[in-house]
């Protein structure tokens, strides 16, 4: 048994009023987690009961998506959605298009905010791996980024391929492929454009590092949705939403 106190006891007992008998699950967003029963409720904290321990490996290969910035809170709601599905890193991009910039001080409390977002959307999805936020990357780390990639696709929607032809993938040749190259575990990179669209010459640029360019499909979707949609076609495909959770 144990105490769950702090600031995610105080939630559990004062916002979600948990009582004696009901089910809990607390994680380490590493890959481990506690099923619990909650033995005793107070102001701000709870003790609980471990029912089973499960340690989850980390998927593989991992599912990578390059989110440029947007304005208003789109970004914020990207990372939302893109945790709910079982994104594995979202890296923010600043592109050429992008017209919210994150510099000096207001940069960091931008992304602390998608930091926190991916926090909230964890819990909420049950994941036992929670993704990470990854620092903000330009031009330069974005196309080396994708040159270490097993893959990487940038999303365009006047590119002749399709996304679903591209995504149905073998995850243990990726994870050969990047073993011999980056690293024991493959990387699926999926690249995200602002509300303006990637400029040409960043799409260029990225081609030569190795990317593919695809659409999603007959629609043209926000960039806070693009990924979701796309991300959840990759999931698919190799099979991560076949098991009870994206953690299996």
């Amino acid at each position: 048994m144990f105490t769950l106190a702090g600031p995610e006891g105080r939630h559990a007992a004062t916002v979600r009023r948990l009582r004696p008998g009901e089910s809990v699950d607390v994680t380490d967003g590493y890959g481990a987690g506690l099923e619990c029963a909650v033995v005793a409720v107070r102001r701000d904290e709870i003790d609980c009961a471990v029912r089973r321990r499960v340690d989850a490996a980390a998927p593989r290969p991992r599912l990578v998506v390059v989110q440029a910035l947007a304005k208003g809170d789109r970004g914020e709601r990207a990372v939302e959605m893109l945790t709910e599905v079982g994104v594995d890193e979202i890296v923010p991009w600043s592109a050429a298009r992008s017209v919210v910039r994150w510099e000096g001080e207001r940069g960091a409390r931008a992304r602390e905010r998608w930091v926190r977002a991916a926090a909230e959307a964890s819990k909420q999805s049950h994941r036992l791996h929670w993704p990470v936020v990854g620092a903000l990357v330009g031009a330069a780390e974005l196309t080396r980024r994708v040159a270490s990639a097993a893959l990487a696709v940038v999303l365009h929607e006047q590119a002749g391929d399709p996304l679903v032809g591209l995504a149905r993938l073998d995850a243990t040749a990726l994870d050969a492929t990047a073993a011999a190259q980056t690293g024991p575990a493959a990387e699926i990179l999926l690249v995200v454009g602002p509300e303006g669209g990637i400029a040409d010459a960043e799409v260029e640029a990225l081609r030569q590092a190795g990317a593919a360019v695809a659409r999603l499909g007959p629609t043209v979707l926000r960039t806070s949705t693009a990924g979701v949609v796309a991300s959840s076609v990759v999931l698919a495909d190799l099979g991560r939403w076949d098991a009870r959770c994206d953690d299996g």
